[in-house]
């Protein structure tokens, strides 16, 4: 109670210190009224810090009336003065929570934050009050205990049954003393949420590795020190992927590879003001405790009862048939790379931060394939290109720069697409770099989703989110492989966003087959055919030669042991810590070693998150990191359709999109793939891709 007190004085003082003003400017707080704006995009050169506030009450209370409007409607429940109605609800409030999460993911601040903890004991109780709203439940139990009877098409029958769900799930069949400990559950959750993802940023930021004598940088390539170099002569390199990566890829100084490495895998477990280790813990505890008053007996239950995968069992069954073959093939790795290092008179065994140079020497020697011969062929602005061509060709879409589309940072960039006869289909917006405000890693999301009103389609506006190399010294943006698959695999999400077509918006997609189309895009970046669209030298021009193209072909399966071991590793820590049944505090350090020591995790291999920063897992795939390798499933066993009769074959692409793309949540997704697929899809093509049979 006293947070809530807390947080609500906060609110009041910042409400209180805008009063006149906003008194005085309410009707023009953007947020308040149509955007006059092309396609009614974000105004970011009127939107200020100010707005916000504002505009999460005003967005909160209109929600609430339009609850009381359904509940207090003199006439029967039915689907469409309930459900229908209940659908479209919150729109000012999901308007201006889109824009705030999208420049604090992408641009945080101080001022931001604050407001970040102000809101969300807020918003959660706000939730609280709709799902816990007895009158509002029963109307709409009354209607889905008929829903026999009610002649509902497929995606009306899974709006009505989410719905229904969603309100069981969210706390209304609890007794009055469940659900006042459920809020509380609910409002403590939220804000420690925001403290361990601030507490991951501020420790990526804070780290800084400054190396001062040139003989450190020894086997770096000339765009890396670039991009490191400070005006006083000395290098300064961080965690942050693109500055970390090539140092530990190739720096010869084997005792700063550690030092950088240990920075990034200590982030949240330093012991100090940042730490997050009694973080996770309480929030492994608390989801614990929930998902018991609701009847479940772990979180893990809970969670994928709505997924594809449904059970506990079956996740741990699909990690455990892919953990033994990738651990053979990653301990094949390890000796090979051993092997250099005794050749070369190393008296040391391979560690986690000899990992990246070592395997680079192996792919050198095996493949003759040094990554630095091929980034001078991967200017970010030609793979965004190239993924664009490959949406195009796939299925019509054509992408248009638009310059008078306002944007919350400069570096950002606004396209307008369209469909193949001209016509408008959606706004996609980039942001490429890393800065100190962002997140790290990946992701992509949207200011509005597709959905139809009153009969009218209301066009996406789809972003994507990146920590990509930056320009450096005289270079363009080069980015590496990984880069490079990193950017298809978000554009894949950001095309399922755009050509969305479906009625109701909020049917949210199954966590585990969300990413089939983003990584399915994947496939097309390393064809050849598509390679030699994209790949061309920022210098000379000149298309990526057949010599390069085969040594990426043969190399793909390359390091895949090590990938797949550190991606399965954390899946498992993921289910581990969601599988607990006990409510008390656990030593974060002690369980994810015991979690590791189940599986055999080798000591050369490190989970490819740790507890401590696992951002993932505290928001939305907490129970769910899985979800990669299900997809995987689907996708290599999807792309062989493609391969099969051509990867830019018509009737395929054409299936794919109607049956996937456009259906989002609006039937089964076991469904859905059979209806693209004509059969269930197997795991074979994962391990053939993987290089793991």
């Amino acid at each position: 109670m006293r947070i809530l007190i807390f947080t609500l004085a906060c609110c009041c003082y910042l409400i209180g210190s805008l009063s006149s003003q906003e008194k005085e400017s309410r009707g023009i707080n953007p947020f308040f009224g149509e955007y006059q704006t092309p396609f009614q995009t974000p105004p970011f050169d009127l939107i200020r810090t100010e707005h916000y506030m504002p505009a999460f009450l005003e967005g909160m209370n209109r929600e609430m009336k339009e609850v009381d409007a359904i509940v207090n409607n003199p006439q029967p429940p039915d689907f469409k003065n309930t459900i229908e109605a209940f659908a479209r609800t919150g729109a000012l409030l999901e308007k201006v929570d889109n824009v705030f999460s999208a420049v604090r993911g992408a641009n945080n601040n101080d001022e931001l934050q604050k407001i970040a903890v102000a809101v969300s004991p807020l918003e959660s109780k706000h939730s609280d009050d709709i799902n816990m709203n007895e009158k509002l439940f029963l109307r709409v139990k009354s209607i889905y205990d008929g829903r026999e009877k009610l002649g509902l098409n497929t995606e009306q029958l899974r709006l009505l049954e989410n719905t229904y769900k969603g309100f069981i799930r969210g706390g209304a069949n609890l007794s009055s003393e469940q659900k006042e400990r459920f809020r509380k559950i609910n409002e403590e959750l939220s804000m420690l949420s925001l403290k361990f993802n601030d507490n991951v940023l501020k420790e990526t930021n804070n780290f800084k590795m400054v190396v001062e004598k040139k003989e450190d940088l020894a086997g770096l390539p000339q765009s890396s020190i670039d991009a490191a170099a400070e005006l006083d002569g000395r290098w300064v390199f961080t965690t942050q992927k693109p500055s970390m990566l090539p140092f530990l890829t190739f720096a010869a100084n084997r005792s700063l590879r550690e030092k950088l490495y240990t920075g990034y895998i200590k982030r949240g477990d330093n012991n100090n003001e940042y730490d997050n280790k009694k973080i996770i813990s309480r929030i492994a505890a608390l989801r614990v405790e929930r998902s018991n008053l609701l009847g479940y007996k772990t979180f893990a239950d809970y969670r994928l009862e709505i997924n594809m995968a449904k059970t506990p069992q079956a996740v741990y069954d699909l990690l455990r048939n892919v953990w033994d073959p990738a651990v053979k093939v990653a301990k094949k790795e390890r000796d090979d790379m051993q092997s250099i290092i005794d050749k070369e008179g190393g008296t040391f065994k391979l560690a986690s931060w000899d990992w990246w140079y070592y395997s680079e020497k192996v792919r050198k020697e095996r493949y003759d394939l040094d990554e630095n011969e091929l980034r001078p062929y991967f200017q970010m602005e030609n793979v965004r290109k190239g993924a664009f061509d490959v949406a195009h060709k796939l299925y019509g879409l054509q992408f248009v720069e638009r310059n008078d589309i306002p944007k919350y940072m400069d570096e950002v960039s606004v396209f307008e697409v369209k469909r193949s006869d001209g016509s408008h289909l959606g706004i996609f917006y980039s942001d490429y770099f890393p800065r100190s405000g962002k997140r790290a890693g990946a992701w992509c999301s949207s200011f509005r989703r597709q959905k139809y009103v009153g009969g009218k389609n209301v066009t996406p506006l789809i972003y994507n989110v990146g920590n990509f190399s930056r320009p450096a010294g005289d270079q363009p943006a080069l980015l590496s492989l990984d880069e490079v698959e990193t950017l298809f695999h978000e554009f894949g999400h950001a095309l399922q966003g755009l050509l969305s077509n479906v009625t109701y918006p909020g049917l949210p997609i199954a966590r585990d087959f969300v990413e089939l189309p983003s990584q399915i895009m994947e496939h097309w970046a390393m064809e050849p055919e598509v390679l030699r669209t994209y790949a061309f030298h920022y210098k000379t021009g000149d298309v990526i030669p057949q010599s390069l193209i085969d040594k990426i072909t043969n190399s793909a399966k390359f390091n895949q042991g090590f990938a797949t071991v550190e991606y399965l590793a954390a899946s498992f820590l993921d289910m581990d810590w969601h599988m607990l049944t006990d409510t008390g505090s656990v030593d974060a350090v002690a369980f994810e070693n015991q979690s590791m020591g189940k599986i055999g995790l080798m000591p050369e291999i490190v989970s490819r998150y740790r507890s401590m920063y696992f951002s993932h897992i505290i928001g939305g795939y907490a129970a769910g990191y899985y979800s990669y390798l299900w997809a995987e499933v689907l996708d290599s066993d999807a792309f062989e359709a493609f391969k099969e009769k051509g990867i830019f074959d018509q009737a395929t692409a054409q299936s794919f999109m109607k049956n996937i793309l456009e259906r989002g949540g609006s039937d089964d997704p076991m469904t859905l793939y059979v209806k693209f697929r004509g059969k269930q899809p197997t795991i074979e093509p994962l391990l053939k891709k993987r290089g793991l049979m």
